[in-house]
């Protein structure tokens, strides 16, 4: 889990990419940022991983990625 809620760009995109370095198939990250993270989603989009988002009360974000199996989208 990253808890970017109070870091300043780019950490948490840093953060992010070097835990993606890492994760496995059937792992997860989970990202909590107080903004939705929109260029994280391209960079996803072109690795191959696949992501949740839901929005919070607070008005944060919840960003659950995976690595993507074929067929996802």
């Amino acid at each position: 889990m990253i808890d970017g809620r109070d870091l300043l760009p780019p950490e948490p995109l840093e953060l992010t990419l070097a835990a993606l370095d890492q994760l496995t198939a059937g792992d997860e990250l989970l990202l909590l940022l107080n903004r939705r993270p929109a260029p994280l989603f391209g960079i996803l989009r072109r690795h191959g991983y696949v992501w949740d988002e839901c929005v919070q009360g607070d008005g944060s974000f919840e960003v659950t990625i995976r690595k993507g199996a074929v067929g996802d989208q």
